[in-house]
């Protein structure tokens, strides 16, 4: 009798001994095994790069709470749950998080933090719900805070191209998870900044002196203003990690242009942001103005690069308001908004890290762009006008009363026109067996070289609107007239961290997850069968284990008693 309660007992000793073991083994070794086929679980290079930064502990508020949520928001909360615990598993110190609503705080500070959180561009969305006494709306505010003993940043993650359903909006804001939290857990560890210059002494930027910019790139880069005039040798910009041209309004010169040229050439980022045409809006009033074509001397220098912006301008049906004068009413002026197809807001965007979930962006006064041959040299248009556009060759009339008459969709029979361009590889330089302006050494030029460079057909697309009361600049992206927030500051932002390390977290945007939605008709057909199958199969599956296992005791124990 000893020895079989030694042979009964055995097994369950290697069993606990094993559990033990595997525990202890646990304490001394860390790995993770992803075995979802699009890899959900696993990170960027570049994010674990960003969490192997972490000094101190992060906490993550998530700001999407609310009673009775739709399944969607309920995917995304998960999400957000599960990336949240992915990053701790990666970082060296713990990242935790909690659910906060904002409409709990007290009456008479709730509106100062919902507004604080609008500087994170995390605005309350109405969301309805179908409820079983009828339709019933409610606030969310799908964004995070992310915040250490001393800071605090945040993050907008609903986010979504024009056009696509709720589900495809869901979807791909999941796939943005990791760069969105990756990128304030960056801001939090890594304060750093690469430094911007903003070429001036051309007119560029005369509308609101850069500040939509500098708004909307502060705390992510530095960034100056420099006349390019006093910059002696290319030497002198190599500095700066881009250059942007803004909306030129004068011509530059062949030195200028060389000491541009020979920054490319040393592996720098171009952003040309060039009108094709010069439009006097303040006269567009009465018989109207013509919008002529201008040459501002960088023709030559893009044609080289690979890419033409052609002296015309694009009218599109998705388009945007301007305000004008519709007379007085008692002694004052009043405004009316009038359709204006000069105004386009594309909401097409290309699968890249730049535009991927890009809501709408705003062009005025966008001229058409058109790609040559350049060996080495890969072009990739970023964004798109709609299905119905069409192109006004120079001079074009431009006035109000034009718009008296509802436009004919007949006449808009161009669809999808490139308006934004990036250039990558090996560039040639434009002063290839040609002489070099003068006061430039032969010894340090470059034939060529690797860089990158962005085209945008519209030099205002950057630019901040002002307020229609006191003229102040408003943040980049606001229209006053429509009280819309357009995507121009997160294009920017997207754009600029894409050419600072176009290997960063910024890949990370490129991720997908293939959308799998259950097939309802099938659902409402076998419900009653997987409901039962679900509920009676265990149960059946564990009576046949435990007849099996009581079986072979039975004959077991019988045997020997006999």
């Amino acid at each position: 009798m000893k020895n079989s309660a030694v042979h009964t007992a055995k097994p369950w000793l290697l069993f606990f001994g094993g559990i033990f073991l595997f525990a202890l083994l646990a304490q001394f070794l860390n790995f993770r095994i992803d075995l979802t086929e699009e890899k959900r679980y696993s990170l960027h290079p570049a994010t674990e790069e960003v969490l192997s930064q972490v000094s101190e502990p992060l906490h993550v508020d998530i700001l999407l709470v609310g009673e009775n949520l739709p399944g969607g928001m309920r995917r995304l909360q998960k999400s957000i749950e599960e990336t949240v615990r992915t990053f701790n598993a990666y970082s060296p110190e713990k990242i935790t998080y909690s659910y906060f609503d904002p409409l709990s705080i007290e009456a008479d500070k709730q509106e100062e933090f919902v507004l604080s959180l609008t500087e994170y561009a995390i605005n309350p969305v109405n969301l309805s719900v179908n409820q079983a006494t009828g339709l019933q709306t409610q606030l969310i505010f799908p964004g995070i805070l992310v915040s250490n003993q001393e800071y605090e940043t945040g993050a907008l993650i609903l986010k979504g191209e024009r056009g696509m359903s709720p589900d495809q909006i869901l979807n791909q804001s999941i796939e943005n998870l990791e760069f969105e939290l990756s990128n304030a857990i960056r801001k939090l560890t890594s304060p750093e900044s690469s430094s911007i210059a903003m070429i001036m002494g051309h007119g560029e930027m005369s509308s609101d002196e850069g500040y939509g910019m500098v708004e909307a790139l502060d705390g992510d880069f530095e960034l100056f203003k420099v006349p390019l005039e006093q910059a002696n040798t290319p030497a002198d910009l190599a500095g700066f990690k881009m250059i942007f041209i803004q909306g030129p309004k004068e011509a530059y010169t062949e030195r200028e242009i060389y000491l541009l040229d020979q920054y490319v050439m040393s592996g720098g980022n171009l952003v040309v942001l060039l009108d094709g045409v010069a439009v006097d809006i303040e006269n567009a009033g009465g018989d109207g103005t013509l919008a002529m074509p201008v040459d501002l001397g960088l023709d030559q220098l893009l044609f080289r690069y690979g890419i033409r912006v052609n002296k015309d301008l694009i009218q599109d049906l998705s388009f945007g308001y301007i305000p004008v004068m519709g007379g007085d009413f008692g002694g004052q002026p009043q405004m009316v908004s009038l359709p204006w197809p000069f105004h386009i807001l594309a909401g097409r965007m290309q699968e890249h890290a730049i535009t991927k979930g890009l809501d709408v962006v705003e062009f005025r006064f966008a001229s058409s762009l058109d790609t040559v041959k350049a060996d080495g040299v890969h072009k990739t248009p970023l964004i798109f006008s709609s299905d119905f556009s069409r192109i006004l060759p120079a001079p074009t009339r431009v006035a109000f009363s034009d718009m008296e008459q509802e436009p004919d969709v007949k006449q808009f029979g161009l669809k999808n026109l490139p308006l934004a361009y990036l250039l990558e590889g090996e560039f040639s330089s434009l002063y290839k067996n040609r002489f070099l302006p003068e006061g430039f050494a032969k010894e340090a030029f470059k034939e060529s070289g690797e860089g990158k460079v962005v085209v945008i057909g519209d030099g205002d697309v950057f630019q901040a609107l002002t307020n229609l009361e006191d003229g102040t600049p408003l943040a980049l992206g606001e229209d006053p007239f429509s009280q819309t927030t357009f995507a121009n500051k997160l294009f920017l932002k997207n754009l600029a961290q894409y050419l600072s390390d176009p290997e960063g977290i910024i890949a990370s945007r490129t991720r997908t997850f293939q959308i799998r939605p259950l097939n309802k008709a099938k659902i409402a057909q076998e419900k009653a069968f997987w409901q039962g199958l679900n509920v009676l199969a265990p149960v059946i599956v564990l009576l046949i284990f435990g007849g099996i296992v009581w079986w072979i005791r039975k004959n077991k124990y019988s045997r020997r008693v006999n």
